[in-house]
């Protein structure tokens, strides 16, 4: 009995919770295990259901038996790795992706919807928020900064497009990133990058260190967008998806209501600010611009108590942390339900192979910026990588349909939201021309002008002895006019010109009129002294109120089309919702040739943003669906970024037909849109797939 062959002693080495443990007095005992008191069982498997039999123990970083012999039959292969081909590796990940991705389904099913996505919803929407503030902020802004920083139409259209141009390059350098580093990492430095910059551009009173600072805020809050969808769509469920990622698109809405609210509370009030000097001013709509960075301040600390997503963490082969938070997701929720004693029964999860290859840099190696310059340029050519692969056979076609979707719809919505304001401006102006009063050969001598002239044509006027002093000359124009020993003091004038006029033994004290308003005039011992500092261009009197209004007006008219696409986006489908929107939207379009005035396209432009919202959520919904983990924020950071692309070429085809002819928008805008709605039918429908 004291002899027992090799197979004996493996039997009684049996491991059992990590330790090998052996029979204590020497002699076989046919496989009998030693009894255990009931504490002690226990102790050694809490959580143990009798009926499944499931290993549902607290993890302590120690796999379960079961899963140590799948490993060992795995560990001969796995260390001829270096010599197999890459075609073969990469056939086996994607049947470890397969395998996790309905794992993984369940995995969340398990978990439930509770407090945890709820959480993460309002933390995610803050972020969301930012990215609508980010394009409504320069427009309520220009009014007042292009007096303050002397702006030429050149210097306030770059203004308006170097935003999208940001917004474009983040789109894609950070998605591609989101893929590499991970969304809770990349999200945290796209809106720290955002704060900081509007932050440094409200005080910042330069027009090319502004400019600079907007592109760079633009090129942080870009990237929000393609990672925030691709984040929270991984804590989602299938039968949740659609209609959660559908809400969480309602937070852009009340990020343009959010900027309107606050310009039209703050920008009027000029009198919040404080100056220093002559040359430092920190104007009203500096704080408009320090309030708009608040969501995104928000967001980014809120962030900071949110865990990286599982998914993520699988994919690049972290199983024990994505497991911990799975964990904690599913603890969260059960509490939250009052089911505290729900045990978390998943003890292993499928993790992907791993395929590329990281190479640690030694700190004796180079220099610290030769270090990491090999991590920054070995990182961006993985996202290069990553780019392409959207490209491959398998994607090309999918990657494709999409692109022409989202530039079109890009196209048609940009450029329409800028034509609109511009139209309406335009009527207004139609409105304030047919009020003009016309003077004819009038004679005025020896009168004081101290009151306001507003709107006004004078002809072949004559002026003799004439005081103009402590007035404002707004829109006023003087054609083939006399001014005679005149005297002009502390005069403030507005698109306000003299034509063909002879000035005589006048003076100019304290006025801005400068010499470019006088056109083909005769001055004749005419003297101007002490002219008045500062910028000489001449500023278009806008409607504050009204710019403001119709901004709130139009985000807030997609409150509707945000509530009916979350509620049917799981029922009808992505597909349908996307054509049958922008399909909706061109119709809309149409109806633009009967708005003749400011009422009309305000009521035009309400249905029309209230019709494509539906389009906008769906397309966020399928793209996150129609791509793998490793690449999804990529992918999307592609897609949006070519949308903001598409917003730039709307800006400015759009807006250079205002005032000639409504034609060329409504047609483009509407051709555009129905040519990708058709398009999109084309799509596969994922509304019944896992996320792979």
């Amino acid at each position: 009995d004291g002899y027992r062959n090799t197979n004996q002693v493996s039997d009684d080495y049996r491991y059992q919770d990590g330790n090998y443990d052996a029979p204590n007095d020497g002699y076989y005992r046919g496989g009998d295990e030693p009894a255990q008191d009931e504490d002690a069982q226990s102790d050694v498997t809490e959580g143990h259901d009798e009926d499944d039999e499931v290993y549902e123990g607290e993890y302590q970083g120690i796999p379960h038996p079961d899963d140590i012999k799948e490993k060992q039959k795995k560990r001969a292969p796995a260390v001829d790795d270096e010599y197999r081909d890459r075609a073969d590796l990469m056939a086996e990940r994607m049947e470890d992706e397969e395998q996790l991705a309905h794992q993984y389904e369940n995995i969340i099913e398990e978990c439930g919807h509770g407090r945890f996505q709820w959480t993460l919803f309002f933390v995610l929407g803050l972020a969301l928020m930012a990215d609508g503030v980010e394009v409504f902020v320069v427009g309520f802004v220009l009014p007042s900064a292009e007096k303050d920083m002397c702006l030429s139409s050149s210097n306030k259209g770059m203004l308006g497009l170097i935003v999208y141009l940001g917004m474009m390059v983040g789109a894609v350098l950070l998605g591609g990133l989101a893929d590499k580093l991970g969304r809770k990492q990349c999200l945290i430095i796209s809106l720290a990058i955002n704060a900081a910059f509007a932050f440094l551009s409200s005080f910042v009173q330069g027009y090319g260190f502004f400019l600079f600072c907007r592109l760079i805020s633009g090129l942080g809050i870009g990237g929000t967008l393609p990672i925030v969808f691709a984040y929270f769509s991984e804590f989602l469920s299938r039968e949740k998806r659609g209609e959660h990622l559908s809400w969480l698109c309602m937070f852009w809405m009340i990020g343009g209501i959010y900027a309107s609210a606050m310009a039209w509370s703050i920008i009027p009030h000029y009198g919040w600010g404080f100056s220093m000097g002559t040359k430092y001013h920190f104007h009203s709509w500096r704080v408009f611009v320090l309030v708009c960075a608040l969501p995104c301040i928000a967001s980014l600390v809120a962030l900071k108590f949110m865990p990286e997503s599982p998914r993520f963490l699988l994919e690049i082969g972290k199983h024990d942390e994505a497991w911990m938070i799975l964990k904690q997701v599913h603890d969260t929720n059960m509490r939250a339900k009052g089911e505290p004693e729900r045990v978390f029964t998943v003890s292993y999860i499928k993790t992907p192979k791993q395929v590329d290859e990281f190479i640690e840099i030694q700190s004796s190696t180079g220099t610290w910026y030769q270090r990491w310059l090999v991590r920054i340029t070995t990182t961006l050519k993985q996202v290069w990588d990553n780019v392409l692969y959207c490209l491959t056979a398998q994607y090309r076609m999918n990657t494709l349909m999409l692109a022409v979707v989202w530039f079109t719809m890009a196209l048609s919505y940009y450029g329409l939201i800028v034509w609109f304001p511009d139209m309406i401006r335009y009527f207004q102006d139609e409105a304030y021309e047919s009020r003009v009063k016309i003077f004819d050969e009038e004679e005025v001598s020896h009168f004081t002008f101290n009151f306001t002239l507003e709107n006004q044509i004078h002809r072949n006027g004559e002026y003799r002895n004439d005081k103009f002093i402590g007035m404002k000359f707004k829109e006023v124009r003087f054609e083939d006019s006399l001014f005679e020993d005149c005297y002009f003091e502390d005069v403030r004038s507005s698109e306000t010109f003299f034509e063909n006029c002879t000035i005589i033994s006048t003076v100019f004290y304290n006025t801005d009129l400068y010499e470019h308003k006088f056109i083909n005039c005769r001055l004749i011992n005419s003297t101007f002294m002490k002219e008045k500092e500062g910028c000489h261009i001449d500023f278009e009197e806008d409607n504050d109120f009204l710019i403001y209004l119709v901004s709130f007006l139009g985000s807030l008219s997609v409150l509707p089309g945000n509530i009916i696409s979350a509620l049917l986006m799981d029922k009808i489908g992505r597909i349908k919702m996307i054509g049958g929107s922008m399909l909706i939207s061109a119709v809309c379009c149409f109806f633009l040739f009967f708005g003749n005035s400011e009422s009309a396209m305000i009521g035009w432009q309400c249905l029309f943003c209230g019709a494509s919202i539906a389009a906008w959520n769906a397309l966020d919904v399928i793209t996150v669906e129609l791509y793998p983990t490793d690449k999804r924020a990529t992918a999307f950071g592609i897609l949006n970024g070519l949308c903001k692309f598409g917003a730039i070429l709307g800006n400015s085809i759009f807006s250079s037909f205002v005032g000639i002819t409504k034609v060329v928008p409504i047609l483009l805008a509407s051709s555009a849109l129905v040519g990708g709605g058709l398009l999109a039918l084309r799509l596969p429908e994922t509304r019944e797939q896992v996320l792979m």
